[in-house]
């Protein structure tokens, strides 16, 4: 997570103007006044480090943080405390003056304005008891912004070591632990009351920017979120068959950024005015790939973690591309949205996957049929309007919200080459029956629609995906001099074969 730090009240020119005028007392406000505090603030600062023997170097343009700070946290043997300090000018919106003239005095007078500045910023880089490593960064101008920035499996890891609870560690995650539904408890608790408690204690060992009279009136520091990552990491006990696996689930979902299927995983509806880019993205470093989806401001990331792990990453960017504020009181329902979105994707891309079914299971579905006095006729395997129906069955957006006879109907008579006006709803009927009474599909209680079964979605994409991969082109191998069988749904499948190649061609010259 990354946080915002702020003093609400100082965020805009007339709080600013208050505080300087109303609460210290100066005849007016001035971009002066704040200089002394920032140096009162900077020597506060420079003087804690030589207290506490803490290292303090300036980052240089290009270098990686994250690299440097993992060595010091490496060399750091206290079980809590400042690591190392780091300096860095960096851009931000800071208060200027600027001077007007009365118009009817013809006089002057200041006036703050906002605008962006290059300032130092200092990283305070800690090693907390119950959060394990994180940094605070301060700016060094007035309003003196912070932001927190810490990790949620660190803190997962640093409760199982003070419980007790062997585990072994994953980068950026847990490989293993011999107690995992105590992990899940460790890490469902971390609560925004837990992130508010951190600060706190660290501002108050810290030096502060703010003096004791400031606070007391008000001026404290309120958190909001400006990121957060929720992440599903599934370790597999195989990791050669996990690397196929992910391949195959790029494979199936190379159109999961479409609109369509966007709306259903993030629960929003989406129209032409919906900001942003909807696309996928397939980006290989080296011989990994990984898989992009993009939202507005908000990203879902799958990767193969060393190895080891299928990893699903929802990275929320603004909380109201969801509805939701963004005062760290929310992240509760900001858990939700993430979470929720990487166990839809998830849910459909598993059992795509795990298609197979048995042999009894083919034979029930391709046979005829009685349940409680109810005949259904068969679902034959070679027949077109049947792998039609598969075929519409198994498309993203009817798996999350289900499907009523007119949205069932309107994809049917296209994949058969019919018009959608022209196919009648006793026909639609007669073959949502069918479907039903086979254990294919079924009713959602107090609604029209239907759903798919967990073993209707298997059978759907194995007599679908068995045709269209498996059973047509080895035929064409074994008896090439074959007339060409024209159909409509054969057309379909070559269409929908020829867009997939030309997505994974686009990807790989992007990559």
């Amino acid at each position: 997570m990354y946080l915002n730090v702020y003093v609400p009240q100082l965020q805009r020119e007339q709080g600013v103007a208050s505080f300087f005028r109303f609460h210290r007392g100066h005849p007016f406000a001035s971009s002066a006044l704040m200089d002394p505090i920032s140096k009162t603030f900077v020597t506060a600062l420079e003087q804690f480090a030589r207290r506490e023997k803490i290292p303090v170097l300036q980052f240089r343009k290009g270098q990686r943080k994250d690299h440097i700070a993992a060595e010091f946290f490496r060399q750091f043997t206290r079980t809590e405390g400042v690591v190392f300090i780091g300096k860095a000018q960096e851009k931000t919106p800071v208060f200027r003056t600027e001077r007007r003239r009365n118009e009817k005095t013809g006089l002057t007078y200041p006036w703050l304005v906002r605008s962006t500045a290059m300032v130092n910023h200092f990283y305070i880089y800690c090693l907390d008891r119950d959060f394990g490593p994180f940094f605070l960064k301060f700016c060094t101008y007035f309003p003196y912004t912070a932001k927190l920035c810490l990790n949620g499996h660190e803190y997962a890891k640093q409760q199982l070591t003070r419980k007790g609870i062997p585990f072994q560690a994953l980068d950026n995650g847990v490989l293993s632990c011999d107690d995992p539904r105590r992990l899940q408890a460790i890490c469902d608790g971390l609560s925004a009351e837990k992130i508010e408690a951190l600060l706190r204690k660290w501002l108050r060992l810290l030096p502060h920017p703010y003096a004791p009279a400031d606070r007391k009136a008000g001026y404290r520091y309120q958190i909001s979120i400006l990121q957060a990552e929720f992440s599903l990491t599934q370790v597999l006990d195989r990791p050669v068959t996990g690397r196929v696996f992910f391949e195959e689930v790029i494979r199936e979902n190379l159109d999961i950024g479409r609109p369509s299927q966007i709306q259903l995983i993030f629960d929003r509806r989406v129209s032409r005015r919906t900001p942003g880019k909807f696309r996928t993205r397939v980006i290989t470093d080296g011989v990994i790939p990984s898989l992009h989806v993009d939202y507005k401001n908000t990203r879902i990331k799958q990767y193969h973690k060393e190895g080891r792990a299928l990893r699903t990453e929802t990275t929320i960017n603004n909380t109201r591309d969801f509805g939701i504020g963004k005062k760290l009181k929310n992240l509760t329902a900001l858990r939700q949205v993430g979470f929720q979105a990487n166990r839809r994707l998830l849910d459909v891309q598993t059992v795509s996957h795990d298609c197979s079914i048995g042999e009894d299971a083919f034979d029930r579905v391709v046979r005829p049929i009685e349940i409680a006095g109810q005949r259904a006729s068969a679902l034959p395997f070679g027949d077109q309007r049947v792998q039609a129906l598969f075929a519409v069955l198994v498309v993203f957006s009817l798996q999350l919200r289900g499907f009523n006879n007119r949205e069932m109907r309107t994809l049917l008579a296209q994949l058969l080459g019919f018009d959608p006006a022209n196919y009648s709803i006793g026909r639609m009927t007669y073959d949502l029956r069918r479907l039903r009474l086979h254990g294919i599909i079924a009713p959602i209680p107090h609604s029209h629609r239907y759903h798919l079964t967990p073993d209707g979605l298997r059978i759907a994409l194995f007599f679908s995906r068995t045709y269209a991969r498996l059973l047509r082109p080895k035929l064409a191998q074994i008896m090439p001099d074959a007339p060409p069988v024209k159909s409509a749904l054969r057309a379909a499948f070559d269409r929908l074969e020829s867009e997939i190649d030309v997505c994974c061609n686009e990807e790989r010259l992007a990559a």
